[in-house]
């Protein structure tokens, strides 16, 4: 048993170790399990449309109550702080709002959620109230239901609820896993028929295009409040979004590409913010911040001159953040992140380490630097949530009283 082992750790990695031990433990559910409901999955025929998406009802004029379905938050997770602000939106708009939350995971109760979100400063303070998701159905007093991760599409679309059907997309999901059975899951849900509001043109686009769906696309935001120039003189840092647990971040790509800028730079400060890194073994010398409260961003931002933010999916939220700041970032080339922002201050590269590293090195070697980070920040004074907001509630409008 024990050469056994060893041959799969030489093979196929520590994971596929671990996996087989868990199945002889304590069987498969045990060790793998998908973020939907086993149930939930196989109930739901997508080829034949939901009556809520075929026939709609009418939706009268004045507040709407709102359901949103989602996954139980964590402390860090954007996402979940973005859904916040659109829930908080909603509710600043005289909609009622309840959460629902969605897990295979019963480790988790509404009340401590809440406690969770309005204790934290990354998250808005909505006036929603959290629940478990009712195994009975949404009441039906909701006039609409908001999925948000893949998973919470097939309990809304299993759910006998004549409510409007709404789809939150923050990134394509797919693309979160290797082709195979959680991929074709996720990539269903774009063919539930709901209305999906968009983070960026990108995710409208591709749905739209791809899988014909309704898309109302609102832009991204920069809260001035929280990301804004403090530092208009020299900089000498660099920023790396550090997720080596979530694989569209690109986070080994990430370490060569700083690997060589460090072998050019070698007294250059980097700053890895993200994740906890302590258990890894990174080849240059940096300083680990792991996970930041929104309110420790600022101050960090501005003493970088470059930020490296590589993402394989839908752009991060952070390039307009560090822009904000002042901070020039660098990112990987391709539709998914140009498509989302044109902000003539963000650097676009080839997603290989060489042209990443030799991006950030241009950067920090500006003659203009300063005024450069000037620039950068008066570039999203604009681009502030305010605009997203409207966008998002105008597609909401015209798609539930239409």
């Amino acid at each position: 048993m024990i050469g056994k082992a060893l041959r799969v750790l030489r093979e196929q990695g520590p994971v596929a170790v671990l996996k087989r031990a868990g199945v002889r433990l304590f069987g498969d559910d045990r060790v793998r399990r998908p973020l939907v409901r086993y149930s939930d999955a196989l109930e739901v025929d997508w080829s034949i449309p939901h009556p809520a998406v075929t026939s709609p009802r009418e939706i009268a004029r004045g507040p709407l109550t709102v359901a949103w379905i989602m996954s139980p938050p964590g402390a860090n997770s954007g996402g979940h702080q973005n859904i916040f602000r659109f829930i908080k939106v909603m509710e600043n708009a005289g909609h009622r709002v309840r959460v629902y939350l969605y897990s295979t995971d019963e480790k988790y109760s509404p009340a401590e959620v809440s406690t969770l979100i309005s204790g934290s400063t990354s998250y808005p303070d909505v006036e929603a109230e959290v629940l478990d998701l009712p195994r009975g159905g949404i009441p039906a007093d909701v006039d609409a239901i908001f999925a948000t991760g893949w998973e919470t599409a097939y309990p809304s679309f299993r759910d006998r609820s004549s409510a409007r059907r709404f789809y939150f997309v923050q990134d394509f999901e797919p693309y979160f896993y290797a082709v195979g059975s959680e991929f074709a899951l996720a990539e269903n849900t774009y063919r539930f028929g709901f209305t999906a509001m968009t983070a960026g043109r990108w995710l409208s686009t591709k749905l739209s295009e791809e899988f014909g769906m309704i898309a109302w696309p609102f832009d991204f935001g920069s809260d001035p409040a929280s990301y804004h120039l403090t530092n208009e003189g020299a900089r000498s840092e660099v920023f790396f979004y550090a997720r080596p647990a979530t694989e569209r971040r690109g986070f080994e790509l990430g370490i060569m590409a700083l690997d060589l800028v460090a072998q050019a730079r070698p007294d250059l400060t980097i700053n890895l913010v993200g994740e906890d890194l302590r258990h890894l073994d990174i080849p240059f010398r940096h300083r680990n911040l792991a996970g930041l409260q929104i309110a420790d961003l600022n101050e960090v931002y501005n003493r970088c001159a470059a930020a490296l933010v590589l993402s394989f999916t839908n752009m991060s939220l952070l390039p307009l953040e560090l822009l904000g700041a002042g901070t020039i970032p660098v990112v990987n080339d391709g539709d998914n992140n140009r498509l989302v922002s044109d902000n003539p201050f963000i650097e676009f590269a080839a997603a290989s380490p060489r042209a990443l590293a030799d991006r950030i090195l241009s950067v920090l070697d500006r003659d203009d630097l300063v005024d450069h980070a000037r620039e950068a920040s008066q570039s999203v004074q604009d681009a502030d949530w305010a605009i997203s907001a409207e966008q998002f509630l105008d597609g909401f409008e015209r798609s539930i009283r239409g």
